[in-house]
């Protein structure tokens, strides 16, 4: 009897619900090999690209959203949660998927409280993200299956601070992140090309959304949902 060779084909994926998508992140390898691992083994055809979070937000309010958006947490032009927060206003109801070397579970759990509709370690297999966007498609919260909510209630203060920061609007939380690195209201106006009466507005808006009474207790808020203060101390940047 002659024996018959058989050939094994890469499966191709089957499609799904999701057609287009915007990569946020300022890294152009990982762009590339995520770009070919959506394509590839998620079947999402149209793919995008941002390197800030301000290109990002002008490609979504500009024209069409995409079907899902990729977010990196650290981005150049933005600070820690507070990106992730502003996109997700922009955004609607498109659902965002943070993808970041920072896996840390307190991390993890705030990027679901300020909005990600799932979370995936960088170093994933591409099994993985295969299961992260299924679990988008049935309208299910994906996050790593190791990961545990705190339940300690010590994330209380950073998880109202970003409640409080999603009240912003985008142009209010530019110029609040221009308050964090110190900038007097001249300096924003300038950097903005708006009326420093402008900035001056936007900045007791701010204040009254935070429910705060001076700058630097403003800045304090801001802070507390940066990513940086949530990691443990070992673990921090110098």
């Amino acid at each position: 009897m002659q024996a018959t060779m058989m050939m094994t084909v890469p499966s191709t994926p089957e499609p799904t619900a999701m057609h287009s998508a915007l990569i946020v992140d300022d890294h152009p390898l990982f762009c590339d090999a995520l770009s070919m691992t959506l394509k590839t083994f998620v079947g999402i055809a149209e793919i995008e690209t941002a390197n800030r979070l301000d290109a990002a937000m002008d490609r979504i309010e500009g024209g069409e959203a995409p079907d899902v958006i990729v977010l990196d947490l650290n981005l150049p032009d933005v600070n820690g949660m507070d990106g992730l927060i502003r996109l997700r206003k922009a955004a609607g109801e498109t659902p965002i998927v943070v993808v970041s070397s920072l896996a840390d579970p307190k991390i993890i759990g705030a990027a679901i409280k300020a909005g990600a509709s799932g979370f995936v370690p960088k170093h994933s297999h591409r099994d993985i993200f295969r299961a992260a966007f299924d679990a988008l498609v049935r309208g299910d919260v994906y996050t790593p299956e190791d990961f545990e909510r705190d339940a300690s209630g010590s994330a209380t203060a950073q998880e109202d601070a970003i409640a409080r920061l999603g009240l912003l609007t985008r142009q209010q939380a530019r110029i609040l992140q221009l308050v964090c690195e110190g900038k007097l209201n001249k300096q924003i106006a300038y950097d903005l090309s708006i009326a420093e009466t402008t900035v001056k507005a936007h900045v007791t808006a701010i204040m009254r959304k935070l429910n705060v009474y001076s700058r630097t207790q403003a800045v304090l808020i801001a802070r507390e949902a940066d990513f940086t203060s949530l990691l443990p101390e070992s673990d921090r940047p110098a």
